[in-house]
């Protein structure tokens, strides 16, 4: 499952009037930040507003662009960077909590990821947000990653078998479920899985909508191919920094205002999902989706046991499935 294109949501979100209370502070906080296209992305622009918003908090933002994750990521874990705009995926290693948001099947619709995101904003959640030197500040929704097809016949996980998935090399959950599936997968980071798919390296991805118009997605797709209308998993971005880097607080007002920006979030999100041209999209019947839905559940359970994801969080999503849907059967049962 692959995913990115923090460049065309982050920046949405419009974070630059995040920062607001006075402090003196005379550290310089670097941030490393991931935008695709470098220092001339949407992701990099946003966090020039945010920079000059940031000191009137007494943070004095210095940025350097990255266009590969994995080295933002680095940079930030051997202290290169105060903070970094990395997926959520990516940040498990910082805070499993948060990381395991993005874990197969557990956040069905927006409804149940706006919940999630309002609960973590709460200061009842603050201490979840911290993990040794490192603070979650902000979790910002990218949208539910889709399967997308090169052929349309492939409409089942059934057929799936013996296709070649591109799996992001890092993250293990994504190779253990596609050989769950009998499929075949590619090990790929964010940087390529768009190009193994367009040329046909790859029958099968899975990617947020926002990554369909940016990654050119509809050359892999051609005249045959289709998109799943089934959400696999909720993508996040993840604000992350090291909070004795910052002024006190700092993490939690951060959080507290990306949730008042949610609808802007999600409208962008819709936005991206309708561009899609409804002759790729693809229905899948009730059975497969009840089918689907019990492969992932199942999936969770052994991914969580086997420590990958956190058991806390797997709680607390399932308590937000039950909320929105209390007759459920899971509901009942007492495993996750």
């Amino acid at each position: 499952m692959s995913l990115s294109l923090l460049r065309m949501s982050v920046a949405s979100l419009g974070l630059a009037g995040l920062l607001s209370a006075p402090a003196a502070m005379a550290a310089v906080q670097k941030i490393c930040v991931y935008d695709p296209v470098g220092s001339q992305g949407e992701a990099f622009n946003m966090m020039k507003d945010f920079k000059l918003t940031a000191s009137k908090w007494g943070a004095e933002l210095e940025l350097k662009a990255y266009t590969d994750e994995r080295v933002a990521a680095e940079d930030f874990k051997a202290g290169q960077c105060d903070g970094a705009i990395i997926t959520g995926l990516r940040g498990r290693q910082f805070n499993q909590f948060t990381g395991s948001i993005d874990s197969v099947g557990a956040i069905p619709t927006y409804k149940h990821m706006r919940t999630v995101v309002e609960l973590l904003s709460s200061p009842k959640s603050a201490s979840l947000m911290v993990s040794g030197p490192y603070e979650v500040a902000g979790i910002v929704p990218l949208g539910a990653a889709y399967v997308f097809v090169n052929d349309r016949k492939i409409d089942s996980i059934e057929k799936a078998a013996g296709k070649k998935i591109a799996v992001l090399e890092w993250d293990k959950s994504q190779a253990r479920m596609v050989q769950q599936l009998g499929a075949q997968p590619v090990a790929s980071d964010i940087t390529n899985f768009a190009g193994k798919f367009n040329n046909g390296q790859v029958d099968i991805i899975a990617a947020p909508a926002v990554a369909f118009k940016p990654l050119e997605l509809y050359k892999g797709l051609g005249t045959k191919g289709a998109v799943y209308r089934f959400p696999l998993v909720q993508i996040t971005a993840n604000l992350m920094i090291r909070h004795s880097k910052f002024p006190a607080g700092f993490g939690q007002k951060c959080r507290e205002y990306i949730a008042t920006q949610l609808d802007r979030a999600f409208d962008m999100i819709r936005k991206s999902e309708a561009d899609i041209e409804s002759k790729y999209w693809l229905d899948i019947t009730e059975a497969d989706k009840v089918n689907y839905t019990k492969l992932m559940r199942e999936a969770r359970l052994q991914l969580t046991r086997e420590g990958v994801y956190d058991k806390r969080t797997m709680a607390l999503l399932k308590r937000v499935r039950c909320k929105h849907d209390p007759v459920a059967a899971e509901c009942a049962l007492k495993d996750e």
